[in-house]
This record gives structure tokens, sequence and C-alpha cells, in this order.
């Protein structure tokens, strides 16, 4: 039942999110404004929008709340393997997202405090975000002064880490 519903709250999700969907979505109420005239804008008239916006906002609540319940359980399992992945990082980060908010806002407060310290204050002092040939470039630099052989001074160049596409 579970995987049923899964998948079709998987699929519901996705139809929904399409530009024909909501095009659909116009021309439903486009034909139903159109009608109006023929039943003299009675109540009923208006009584058939409303009911059908009604329960379709209904369902779709919970569709999507099932869709985004799964996709933010997928992440925090992600981001969980990359802490345990990376040796540098602090895995006591694993499983915050259920503490309660207050305690989430301190942790958070610390960690803004160590980047302030580690980059400094001020607009200028933004982290520069490199791209992966050029993190690679600087990490052939840093190994080369650190053997001392300086730039330049290499009979061979440092392989390149594979990188996936």
């Amino acid at each position: 039942m579970e995987k049923l519903f899964v998948s079709f709250a998987t699929a519901t999700a996705r139809i929904a999110g399409k530009p024909w969907t909501f095009l659909g979505c116009v021309l439903i109420v486009l034909l139903w404004a159109a009608t109006g005239p023929i039943f003299n804008f009675s109540e009923t008239w208006q009584l058939i929008i409303n009911t059908g916006t009604t329960i379709v906002t209904f369902l779709m609540v919970f569709l999507i709340q099932n869709t985004q319940n799964r996709d933010g359980a997928a992440m925090q399992a992600k981001l969980d393997e990359l802490l345990h992945a990376v040796r540098a990082a602090d895995e006591r980060f694993v499983g915050i997202e259920h503490l309660t908010e207050k305690d989430l806002d301190k942790i958070l407060g610390q960690v803004e405090e160590r980047a302030a310290r580690v980059h400094g204050e001020g607009a200028g002092a933004l982290p520069v975000v490199a791209t992966r040939a050029e993190d690679t470039t600087a990490g052939n630099r840093r190994r080369k002064a650190a053997a001392g052989k300086g730039p330049g001074k290499a009979k061979t160049a440092a392989p390149a880490r594979k990188t996936r596409a």
C-alpha cells in the first residue's frame, strides 16, 4: 500500500509541476467562466468551481507533503553520508535536523562565528568559489611549494584528480 501511494504521490507531484498542467487548469477556469452567462451565474455554477478547487487543493496538500518529506529525508541521508566520508568534517552534525529550533539556532550561531574567524568580517571577506580545475591547479602549486620545488621547477605535473561528470 505504501509503495503504491509513494508512486502515486511522485507521479502526481511530477505532473502537477508541469507547465501544461497549469495551462490545463487555466483552461478549465476559463471554460467555467464562459459558462456563467448560460447558467445565469447561479449559486450552483459558483459551487462547482468552489467545490472542485477545494477538493483538489485538499488532496494535493497531502501528496506534495509526502513528496517533500521523502525528498528532505533523502537529502539528509546524503548529507550525513558526506559528513561520514569527509575526514575533516565534524560528525556531530549528523542528525541535527532532529534538534529543537533553539538548539539549531545556537549551532548556526557557532558555525557563523567560526566562519567569521576563518574568513574575516566584511564584504571583501567572502569566500571565493573556485572551479575544480582551479582547485586542482592550486593544490598542485601547494604540493610543489611544500616539497621545496617552487613553481616551474617540477619535472612532471601531478596527475589531475578524477572527477565525475
